[in-house]
């Protein structure tokens, strides 16, 4: 009986491996099917001459920038990004007819 106990559970423990290993290594296929993906950066669209005064930073560069210029440009496009706010408050408060705030209008 203890014989049979053991082949059994041997049996449990191969298969139980069999089944491990096979779902480790299609996760180790999809993982490389991904890398080899998502691993290249996309070629850089051809830029006209006259952007209009934006510089758009090259994919990956941020890595080798300085904690300086990140900081710049972090701020520069939040500020951007708030006065595009503003400007888009304004206007529907203006349709809408309701009363401005001095914040937005900037009366100064």
């Amino acid at each position: 009986m203890w014989v049979a106990l053991i082949s059994v559970s041997l049996l449990f423990y191969v298969l139980i491996g069999i089944r491990l290993f096979r779902k480790a290594m299609a996760t180790l296929r999809e993982l490389s099917e991904a890398g080899a993906k998502f691993g290249r950066l996309p070629e850089a669209p051809e830029t006209a001459e006259d952007d209009g005064g934006r510089h758009l930073p090259v994919p990956g560069s941020a890595i080798f920038a300085s904690p300086e210029q990140m900081r710049h440009d972090y701020f520069a496009a939040k500020a951007s990004r708030q006065e595009l706010r503003r400007q888009r408050r304004v206007k529907r408060k203006a349709e809408r007819g309701q009363p401005q705030s001095l914040h937005d209008i900037e009366i100064s």
